[in-house]
């Protein structure tokens, strides 16, 4: 008869990474944060030269209570996509401090498109999507590929 592994016997087959870390989505979208972020990251940089080259890429939209000149958001767009890409890479990376600079950069990415809504309304809600996302991923995860 063939014995059967007891409970003091380690079992023959080693455990599923995903389980040991978290559950396989939370891992693989940390991994995906990291994507999303290094490319929003791009795409942001790429809109702010565009605001600070011309200040007529953005529709003028009146009286807005968060109104800044265009040019001064072309700045915060360039300055958040450097920082926000910087981090997706770190990300991507396996960098130990990129998971909590990037669920605060991805908080600020979220009030900045908030505020940025009046001049680009689906761009933004698709990238307040995206922050959401991405903060999920990157709190759900406990040990992934992120952070080793």
């Amino acid at each position: 008869m063939a014995q059967q592994p007891t409970a003091s016997s380690p079992s023959s087959a080693p455990p599923h990474p995903a389980r040991q870390r978290g559950s396989a989505l939370a891992a693989g979208g940390t991994a995906f944060a990291g994507v999303l972020m290094l490319v929003t990251g791009v795409l942001s940089i790429l809109n702010g030269i565009a605001g600070i080259a011309s200040d007529t890429v953005y529709a003028f939209i009146g009286d807005y209570v968060y109104e800044f000149s265009l040019t001064a958001w072309g700045w915060i767009h360039l300055i958040l996509g450097v920082l926000v890409a910087a981090t997706g890479w770190g990300l991507l990376k396996g960098a130990s401090w990129a998971r909590k600079v990037g669920v605060a950069l991805a908080a600020l990415y979220i009030i900045e498109y908030f505020l940025f809504i009046p001049y680009q309304p689906v761009w933004s809600v698709v990238s307040i999507a995206i922050g959401v996302f991405v903060i999920w991923s990157l709190m759900s995860a406990k040990d992934t590929y992120a952070t080793r």
